[in-house]
């Protein structure tokens, strides 16, 4: 892909920007390069390695510690997280909610379980609960929250159910709005297909009804009452899930490109509801750390994902918001073992990362020889000019095919413009589920849909 003296060339730019790691905690020199960001997305290669999730848990907690972050908005449906948030926000009365950590985690059911049931995760959970216990007010307390959009049916029975508490009526009319669906809620694949190729009516616009609805009555239901606004917010972004999911779900048969654009413009929007709300809550901008993988951190528009029409999360916050409020970790490996599927559904396994391709920026990170590093792109100028030239780079989603790991896994990327600073550990190890399986205990095995990122 590039002559001999080109890479070199790369090669010396990377030794002489990177700033080595001592451990997989050493995040000072990152919290410095962050500054001032106010929305910091925080990337993995994969999500099944070990080290991305301690590395982003440790610099989680530095943020919320050092630069007062407000929020954990991560990869994960609306719902699922917002059991999360009930636990961390009310420690002192956990009958509110779950009694431990395992039940906060208790909304994870769907495949892949492991990306959030995992003992990292536990840990960090754990921290940002016992963290909150020194705030009796929510004002300074930490929240956790779901950017994604696949909870239809679970979105949908949360509106009915909060509706149920402050008004009855409309609680009956959500009812009858959402019953569109039918018995398909619960299969919103079959009903994306049965509705995409006109073997029923669609629910747009019940959907849409709903969420207009909620944001035009939802007033009545606050009375200045700080709680009651929180409640009414989190029923608000479940009408608007359920308004992308089922958009999401139609799309799904009109080509990967609307689907995927659909999801990370919904992730985008959650994020910007999410600032609004908590900087209404505090009277200040909102500091707000994301977690999720490369594919949707990095800046799309200067990758062959970009080329090929498709946008993400990362590439439409610094659009919004301006390179200077936002900053874009990435994370990158070279070998070592991953938690991961062999098929949609299918069991969690420990599986070999092979070694990375000799044309990938990964394969060049190796070759610097400095096995774990951070290198910072923003200020490092010669680095992010050699990192500019399009390499391949991986993407292990929640399933890896390493026998087709050229096919299924790599795309071009310059990267020097994709991230502002990125994390290498050049061995990582698989990550450990709280539910383990014969996959995992037997050792090593011979994508989120459809790709599993």
């Amino acid at each position: 892909m590039e002559n001999r003296n080109t890479s070199q060339a790369a090669l010396d730019a990377v030794r002489n920007a990177a700033r080595p790691l001592r451990h997989e905690t050493d995040i000072d020199s990152v919290l410095d390069e962050i500054g001032d960001a106010r929305i910091v997305l925080l990337g993995e290669a994969t999500h099944g390695s070990r080290e991305f999730y301690r590395f982003r848990a440790e610099l989680t907690k530095q943020l919320i510690i050092r630069k007062g972050f407000d929020a954990l908005a991560v990869e994960a449906d609306w719902p699922d997280a917002l059991l999360v948030n009930r636990y961390i926000q009310s420690p002192a009365a956990p009958a509110k909610g779950a009694k431990d950590v395992r039940g906060a985690l208790a909304g994870f059911e769907r495949f892949p379980q492991w990306m959030w049931r995992n003992t990292e995760i536990a840990a960090l959970v754990q921290w940002l609960r016992q963290h909150n216990l020194q705030y009796a007010a929510g004002d300074g307390k930490v929240g956790f929250f779901g950017l994604d959009l696949y909870s239809l049916h679970r979105s949908m029975e949360s509106v009915v159910r909060y509706l149920s508490r402050v008004d009855p009526e409309a609680a009956r009319q959500a009812r009858a709005r959402y019953a569109c669906f039918d018995h398909l809620a619960e299969d919103p694949q079959r009903y994306g297909y049965a509705a995409n190729f006109g073997m029923r009516k669609d629910c747009e616009d019940e959907v849409i009804r709903q969420l207009v609805a909620l944001t035009e009555e939802g007033g009545q239901y606050v009375r200045g009452d700080g709680a009651a606004a929180d409640e009414l917010f989190y029923a608000q972004q479940n009408a608007r899930v359920a308004q992308n999911a089922e958009a999401y779900y139609r799309s799904m048969f009109q080509g990967r490109n609307a689907s995927w654009n659909l999801r990370d413009t919904h992730m985008a929007e959650t994020l910007s509801a999410l600032q609004t709300h908590l900087m209404a809550s505090r009277g200040r901008p909102a500091r707000i750390v994301v977690w999720a993988h490369n594919s949707h951190i990095g800046d799309a528009s200067v990758t062959e994902m970009g080329d090929d029409g498709q946008l993400n999360l990362g590439q439409l916050v610094r659009e919004q918001l301006g390179r200077e409020t936002t900053f874009l970790l990435g994370f990158s490996t070279h070998a070592g073992t991953v938690t991961a599927a062999s098929e949609w559904d299918s069991p969690a396994e420990r599986k070999t990362v092979r070694p990375s391709h000799p044309d990938s920026f990964e394969r060049l990170f190796h070759d610097a020889g400095i096995n774990n590093f951070f290198l910072p792109l923003r200020r490092a100028q010669a680095a992010r000019d050699a990192l500019r030239e399009r390499r391949l780079e991986r993407a292990i989603g929640v399933i890896y095919l390493p026998e087709s790991e050229r096919f299924s896994h790599y795309f071009e990327a310059a990267l020097g413009d994709q991230f502002d600073a990125l994390v290498h550990f050049d061995e990582t190890h698989a990550l450990e589920p709280l539910e383990r399986t014969a996959a995992l205990h037997d050792g090593e095995a011979p994508e989120t849909w459809p790709t599993g990122i």
